[in-house]
């Protein structure tokens, strides 16, 4: 890249379309990478029937999956997410720059509104294509998961529970992922302009801001990401009310009575790793990938 590039100012006036294809490839790469953190949260988050599947912290999940089941394990419902993660992450990242834009995000005293609601509407807009993956891959990711292929599993779980299967978990997800990415964008742009007041291209900047907005938006809602998982794990779940959960409020009662105040944080310490690092690779990727597309 040549020396001199205003980085910063990219976002003004990128294409509609080089925002969405730098999203999906960064959505693919992040999500990618940090699978197997993910797979372990999964389960970490899932009410287990059986003690082999009840695990102390990241590193005895780590350790007694890749031992009983084999790493390839850790990687089951990975294919589901790079099928969806492009086309979402491509309208993501289209919707989040097209409303900063004319949310006036771009001009000087209006960045704080202007960029949580971008990533606000960002969000229910991606989290629509998405969900129906995300309930796949959890499918995927669960012990003695009878699933290996993500289009057997689709087909399954829709002959068995219907479409609303694939969208019981959209209000819960959406209840998390709008104050989460209103979070993460704030942060990130927060941090972008202290760390990097002259705008000049600088890959770290973006990195450690990624990190640190991801970190604590993933740690702010992970009591929101528990029920979320109940609600899209229960056809597969072999506990009677847990496959009777009908909603949000359902699953924060079961959540409450069986483990108390501390049954919110389940999984929190792999989901802030995942976020943490995926969250930082994501906005290097993205404004890596928006500049290389539009240098070509």
């Amino acid at each position: 890249m040549a020396e001199g590039v205003d980085y910063e100012a990219l976002p003004s006036d990128a294409s509609l379309g080089v925002n969405m294809l730098a999203g999906a490839l960064a959505g693919i790469t992040e999500h990618a990478v940090m699978f197997p953190i993910d797979s372990i949260k999964t389960r970490m988050q899932v009410f287990a029937t059986s003690p082999a599947a009840v695990y102390t912290g990241i590193g005895n999940a780590f350790t007694r999956i890749s031992s009983t089941e084999g790493m390839r394990a850790l990687w089951r419902g990975v294919s589901s997410v790079i099928l969806g993660a492009g086309p979402a992450h491509a309208v993501h990242f289209g919707t989040y720059e097209a409303i900063k834009e004319l949310a006036g995000g771009n001009a000087a005293g209006n960045q704080w509104l202007a960029t949580s609601l971008a990533g606000a509407s960002a969000t229910i807009a991606s989290d629509a294509l998405m969900n129906p993956f995300d309930v796949i891959k959890q499918r995927m990711q669960v012990h003695q998961s009878e699933f290996r292929s993500v289009f057997t599993a689709l087909q399954v779980v829709y002959r068995k529970e219907g479409l609303a299967a694939f969208y019981v978990s959209y209000p819960t997800t959406l209840m998390m992922s709008v104050p989460f990415t209103a979070v993460q964008f704030t942060v990130y742009e927060h941090m972008k302009k202290l760390l990097n007041p002259s705008c000049s291209y600088s890959p770290v900047t973006h990195m450690i801001a990624g990190g640190v907005a991801g970190g604590v938006a993933a740690g702010v809602t992970t009591p929101l990401d528990v029920a979320k998982t109940l609600l899209q794990t229960r056809g597969s779940s072999h506990d009677p009310e847990i496959r009777r959960v009908g909603g949000m409020l359902d699953a924060f009662r079961i959540i409450w009575r069986r483990d108390g105040i501390k049954g919110f944080g389940r999984g929190m310490s792999p989901r802030i790793l995942t976020h943490m690092p995926s969250n930082a690779l994501c906005w290097l990727s993205y404004e890596f990938f928006k500049v290389a597309i539009r240098e070509q």
